[in-house]
This record gives C-alpha cells, sequence and structure tokens, in this order.
C-alpha cells in the first residue's frame, strides 16, 4: 500500500526560469485538520527524501523521520496535520527532469527548466489551497528543505505563523557549492550519462551516482563519528590476497553498501537539477542583506537548529540566521546541538533533536 498522494496542477505552473504543463506533486499527510484549519504543519524534505516521512495506516513501511512524526511523538499527530510533500523535480511521484512531458510524450530530461528552491516552495501553495488551509501552524524543513521553508516563509509570508529550520542556511558557502559542483561534474563525466539522454529503465550513469554519493555522504557526517564509528577496523571479507585496491576498511565498504542502494533509487538527472537549485538559492536576494531579506516576514516566533560538525552547512550559518530572524520576528530560539554525526545528525540523532523540536511545539 502506498500513502502518497498526488495533485496534478491544471494549465502552466509558472517557475523563476520557464514554465511546466500540468505539473504534478506527491504529498503525505498524519493526523486529521481541525475545524479552524489552523494546525497544519509542512514539512519540506532534504535533497533525496521522499514525502514518505513516517509510516501510516496506508503505508506501514517506516519513513525517513519515522521517530519525528506520530502519536505522542515531537510532531504529534494526535494534534497537528502533518504535511509532508516531495519536491518539484524530484524523482517519488512529483514532476522532474525523469518524468514524460506531456507536450511531447518524451521524458523531460535536460528540457526540464532550471529549478530554484522559490519554485519547490511556490508549488506547494497549491498543495494547502487544494487542502483548504490558508495559513500553517508551522513551515518546517531540514537542508535543503530548511532552504525551501525559508523562501516559503519569505515569498508567502501570510501563510504560515512559524518557521523551524534545520541544518540548513540562507544561502550556500562556496565550499559546499564546490563539493556539489564536484558531484556533478563526476556524474555528468560518467560516459553513461549520455548528456542526460540515458535510458531511466537501463543502467545509465551508476558509476557516476555511485562515486558522487559516496563524495556526498563523507560531507554528510564528520570525521569525529567516523572515527568512533569505524577506526581502522577491516572489511568483514578482507584478505591479504585482495586486488591491491579492493575494499579493505569497513569504512569503505560502508560507502559502497549506501552508494549502490542509491544509485537504483534516485534518477541522476533528478539529482542533478535539485543540487543545482540548492546552490542558485541565495535568502539575499530579498534585500541585499538577510535583515533587509526579512523586512517582509510575517512571524509570529522561529527556531533555528545546527549542530557543530555540520561541514556542509556550519553552525556559524545558523547563528546568523538566527540572529538576522530575531531583528524582525517577537520569539527566536537557537538551538546548537552536540552531536558528532555531522550534517545527518537531524536523521540519526534523535536523542539530541527529538527534544529540541519537542520543546518548540
Amino acid at each position: 500500500m502506498k500513502a502518497a498522494q498526488f495533485l496534478t496542477i491544471d494549465g502552466e505552473f509558472a517557475m523563476k526560469r520557464g514554465s511546466l504543463t500540468k505539473p504534478s506533486i506527491a504529498f503525505e499527510t498524519w493526523g486529521k485538520l481541525n475545524s479552524q484549519a489552523d494546525n497544519a504543519v509542512l514539512i519540506f524534505t532534504g535533497l533525496s527524501p521522499s514525502a514518505h516521512a513516517a509510516s501510516s495506516p496506508e503505508d506501514p513501511s517506516a519513513g525517513w523521520w519515522e521517530d519525528m512524526i506520530g502519536p505522542a511523538k515531537p510532531l504529534d499527530s494526535d494534534r497537528y496535520f502533518i504535511i509532508c510533500v516531495n519536491s518539484l523535480g524530484s524523482c517519488f511521484g512529483s514532476t522532474g527532469p525523469a518524468s514524460v512531458n506531456p507536450t511531447t510524450g518524451a521524458p523531460y530530461r535536460l528540457s526540464f527548466p532550471v529549478l530554484t528552491v522559490e519554485d519547490i516552495a511556490n508549488i506547494a501553495t497549491h498543495i494547502l489551497d487544494h487542502l483548504d488551509i490558508d495559513q500553517l501552524h508551522t513551515v518546517i524543513g531540514p537542508s535543503m528543505g530548511g532552504m525551501t521553508a525559508l523562501s516559503f516563509a519569505l515569498n508567502h509570508a501570510n501563510r504560515c505563523r512559524r518557521l523551524l529550520s534545520i541544518s540548513s542556511a540562507a544561502r550556500a558557502l562556496p565550499h559546499a557549492i564546490a563539493l556539489r559542483s564536484l558531484q556533478r561534474e563526476i556524474i555528468r563525466r560518467d560516459p553513461l550519462w549520455l548528456e542526460g539522454n540515458y535510458d531511466p529503465a537501463g543502467h545509465g550513469p551508476e558509476m557516476g551516482m555511485r562515486l558522487a554519493r559516496k563524495l556526498g555522504m563523507i560531507s554528510y557526517r564528520s570525521g569525529e563519528e567516523w572515527a568512533e564509528r569505524f577506526g581502522r577496523e577491516r572489511a568483514p571479507d578482507f584478505t591479504e590476497a585482495d586486488t591491491p585496491f579492493g575494499i579493505d576498511f569497513e569504512v569503505e565498504s560502508y560507502l559502497q553498501t549506501h552508494a549502490d542502494r542509491f544509485i537504483g533509487a534516485f534518477d541522476a538527472n533528478c539529482y542533478l537539477y535539485l543540487s543545482r537549485a540548492m546552490d542558485l538559492f541565495d535568502g539575499l536576494d530579498h534585500g541585499g542583506s538577510l535583515s533587509a531579506s526579512f523586512n517582509d516576514l510575517r512571524l509570529e516566533s522561529a527556531m533555528v537548529i545546527g549542530v557543530a560538525t555540520d561541514a556542509l552547512f556550519p553552525l556559524s550559518q545558523q547563528q546568523e540566521l538566527a540572529e538576522a530572524l530575531q531583528e524582525k520576528i517577537p520569539e527566536v530560539v537557537f538551538s546548537a546541538l552536540d552531536s558528532i554525526q555531522g550534517h545527518d545528525s537531524f536523521l540519526v540523532d534523535m536523542d539530541r533533536f527529538r527534544p529540541a523540536i519537542a520543546a518548540y511545539f
């Protein structure tokens, strides 16, 4: 069974750099909308997750934020109506480069318009209209989703009261842009990428995706965690007689296993588009400085959470975001969590993230 719902938008959806004809958006929900329609919480995801953030009677399989959503959990589905959206440009039900262009009958591939975080935020308003929600209780986003949540709060100021930004920022730093740029080049250098014209049903640029995913996974966690978790342990099947460049260490085996899982689940062109969207987003575009950009915010409160070991969105960026928000809205909570698990802490370090998020709700 699948819990995903789909909304197809009639006519043209205008994007920042182009448009789409009758795009669809996948989303899932938990809980019930109350009679005042004021208990809705919208979650924007990071780059790679689907809308399946948690299990439900319709789909009992565990979601990517299983420990955070449900009865008596920080995002309590007995109190809130929770919506998670699969990003425009993704490959888990929403229209993206792997989707069929209804005008041509062929996959969009690289004819898909340049994707921006603003496009992902803007199309979510159609879901709210569809669900008869005028204003959200809270908009939430981790990683790329935090950028999307911020964009939503900036561009649709009257449609949300609260913002929860997790391990994110108002714009990417050069270090993060450089890493993602290299990931994209690795994919595009794979001979089987074929200028984006690979067969989605075939093998495609698997080597490029595998290497890009490994690089990403290294940046998502901290060196401190790698040392504590793996040390110099040898892979279980290690033997001295193996090829001189085989997988000798447990950390190598871990990267290989998880990269192999990813290439069978995520489309390469979708990855390229979403990765680029993160780099293009800049909250300062709204005013030249964070303070000026936030002049039109109508939030009642906000919470910004980060961890010191995050290499992609350093804690200094979370603090910068929180300080700029404090200048414009009544209540801002900044929470610096002591986790060694780097950028991915919000997915795995539930002992720290659950209490922090529960305190905001």
